[in-house]
């Protein structure tokens, strides 16, 4: 019997994969608050994010600052925090996928959901940059829950397919 060698990952498609992935899954999960807001506008008018940099001494003049586009003020620095959070954990996916492909299993929604327990219920609380889990209100546990499982299962299906395509043999 011929045992099945494992195919050599192309780390460089991988990153610009898991690069694209995040850039769209981000764009998803930023649609998915818009529709079930995760936080009340009050404890919105400082965003975790923005709170995490002033945390680590970024002043809120720059942490708030935005810009204005159709006469909306958007918070680009948020921005910069949310997809850059959205593409290192596409890329980290992606990489990782690629030899321990378990990690796929449920398409990256139990992946997700880990991230949002490691992040929402432990660390970031753990931080003080956002309340306990049992003080933070239901409706944020199952906007970002529910968040986080559309976000990863759109970087698994969008990087696993860049993937395939920036590997196929030509």
């Amino acid at each position: 019997m011929k045992l099945n060698k494992r195919q050599k990952t192309d780390l460089h498609a991988a990153i610009k994969a898991g690069l694209a992935a995040g850039i769209i899954s981000g764009l998803v999960k930023l649609g998915w608050e818009n529709i079930l807001p995760p936080r009340t506008a009050q404890r919105d008018a400082t965003n975790p994010p923005q709170k995490l940099l002033q945390q680590f001494g970024v002043p809120e003049k720059v942490t708030h600052a935005t810009y204005t586009y159709s006469g909306h003020k958007l918070p680009w620095v948020s921005y910069l925090m949310h997809f850059g959070f959205s593409t290192s954990f596409a890329i980290i996916y992606e990489v990782l996928t690629q030899n321990r492909r378990y990690l796929r299993f449920t398409s990256g929604t139990i992946f997700g959901l880990a991230i949002w327990v490691a992040f929402h219920i432990g660390i970031m609380p753990m931080m003080k940059t956002v309340p306990s889990a049992s003080e933070q209100p239901t409706e944020e546990h199952i906007s970002e829950a529910l968040g986080h499982i559309a976000w990863m299962w759109t970087n698994d299906i969008v990087g696993r397919e860049l993937y395939r395509r920036l590997t196929a043999k030509k």
